[in-house]
């Protein structure tokens, strides 16, 4: 097979970019569809790179004492209606559990779509004295919710991910750990996933239901959508309240505790294909790759060649994520195309020839650019090329983010904008949620949020003409 029909198995990321995306999860073997409807299983090659965020942010939450714990699966539905704004923000989407074995249950048990409530119910026990606090908790988990339309790794109805929950002495404190670990979420998706982000507060319209703020890292993918990266919310005494959450202050006397929560998920999985991949399918980030560098032997059935790969595999494995592709079924083409399209960041090619020379060809899956290097010094030069890469994959989403984010000041801009060149509009806001349904109802643009770097677009909002004193970034999301 040669390179031009193996890449036609994928089709064109500009022409269809919604079946590009699903070719490229199927064929890069990240996941596959299920007999359950709407939940996808995970491949080990995507789960590979799921580990991966999952033991890179686990770190950095251990560095601020976070702990992990663990929380039912199931909530009974008396807990789950004790905060009415979230229950009501999740009711459409929850499950009920309503028979167990042959009996029908007194009440119902909810499938988490969330743990607020099994979180502050325990708190609630464990908190009596300021001694007590502050608690942070973190687990990591699967939730479900009864989507309508799904998306591997996007939008399922059954998805891993991690939920922080910390409960705290003063509403300063936790509002300070909201922004911090918003923080954390920034860094992973930036220095782990190569993906520049856009951090802000989200409006009342579009916040957590049963917060008072929720904070936000958006990321624009390569067509121009956004895509809500992870999020940070702090509840005050939301919960705490309708969960009696009370302890003894220092001065003896009783007081709600003040919370926060926050999560990423796997679809972080489907923001590193959409914003990074192109026609020849994956394009991981170095420091996110199950596999680093792939050798791959050419003329292998020639003498010396596997022993030599086999070598140099053993040596690098050491420090480097490797593979030795030693199929012998499948030609060096075949190969190449294959690990370019799972998105490995280096190729290591060895024939006959590069022996003699005692010289290896490495080719880097960002740019495809090769190079001969001795053998010798494969081993630093291949850490320096996997830090380029990383580099020069982060500028180019950041060159995509500048070159599809625009200005508007009117409503009839803003369509123009999003129509022209999909991706972030820039606005002034006067607050109001009409001018935020109207924008939505004229392009299906939502608020992603208040940027906490404001600029001053003018004076007036771009819908109503009213004094607008907010910054808002708008787009269409996924």
């Amino acid at each position: 097979m040669g390179k031009e029909d193996f890449v036609k198995d994928i089709t064109n990321i500009e022409e269809d970019f919604a079946q590009w995306y699903t070719d490229v999860v199927l064929k890069a073997e990240l996941a596959d569809y299920t007999e359950t409807k709407g939940c996808i299983a995970i491949r080990p090659y995507g789960y590979a790179i799921w580990e991966n965020i999952q033991n890179y942010a686990d770190r950095k939450f251990k560095e601020v004492d976070i702990t992990n714990l663990y929380m039912p699966l199931l909530i009974p539905e008396s807990l789950l209606n004790k905060e009415a704004d979230h229950v009501e923000g999740f009711a459409p989407e929850v499950a009920w559990v309503t028979i167990g074995g042959t009996e029908e249950l007194e009440e119902r048990l909810g499938i988490r779509p969330t743990s607020e409530t099994n979180m502050s119910v325990m708190y609630s026990k464990w908190v009596s004295s300021w001694r007590d606090l502050p608690i942070l908790g973190n687990q990591w988990c699967n939730v479900l919710r009864w989507e309508k339309e799904t998306r591997p790794f996007l939008r399922s109805r059954e998805f891993l991910w991690q939920e922080g929950h910390t409960i705290h002495e003063t509403e300063k404190e936790a509002k300070e750990r909201t922004l911090m670990m918003l923080d954390i979420y920034a860094d992973v998706i930036e220095n782990l996933l190569a993906i520049p982000v856009l951090k802000g507060q989200k409006t009342e319209k579009e916040k957590f239901a049963g917060a008072e703020s929720t904070y936000t890292v958006e990321c624009l993918m390569h067509d121009g959508r956004a895509l809500q990266s992870g999020t940070s919310h702090y509840f005050g005494q939301n919960f705490s309240k309708p969960f009696d959450i009370k302890f003894q202050n220092r001065e003896g006397k009783e007081e709600y505790a003040y919370q926060t929560s926050w999560g990423i998920t796997t679809r972080l999985i489907g923001a590193i294909i959409m914003a990074h991949g192109d026609n020849r399918g994956l394009k991981l980030p170095p420091r996110v790759a199950p596999i680093q560098a792939v050798i791959v032997p050419v003329a292998s059935h020639k003498e010396g060649v596997i022993e030599k790969a086999t070598e140099i595999f053993e040596n690098l494995n050491k420090k480097y994520r490797m593979k030795l592709d030693t199929r012998d079924n499948y030609t060096p083409g075949f190969k190449f195309n294959d690990w370019e399209m799972r998105g490995v960041p280096i190729r290591v090619e060895i024939g006959p020839k590069d022996i003699e020379n005692n010289v290896a060809v490495l080719v880097r899956r960002d740019t495809l650019e090769k190079e001969t290097v001795d053998f010798d010094k494969l081993d630093k030069r291949i850490g320096s090329l996997l830090e380029e890469i990383q580099a020069n994959m982060f500028n180019e989403c950041l060159e995509n983010r500048k070159n599809r984010t625009t200005v508007a000041h009117n409503l009839d801009e803003i369509a123009k904008n999003l129509k022209e060149n999909q991706g972030y509009v820039k606005t002034m806001w006067c607050e109001e949620v009409a001018c935020e349904d109207k924008i939505k109802e004229v392009t299906g643009a939502h608020s992603r949020c208040i940027p906490f770097e404001q600029e001053k677009l003018g004076d007036k909002c771009a819908v109503c003409g009213k004094k607008a004193n907010k910054q808002v970034t708008w787009g269409l999301q996924y």
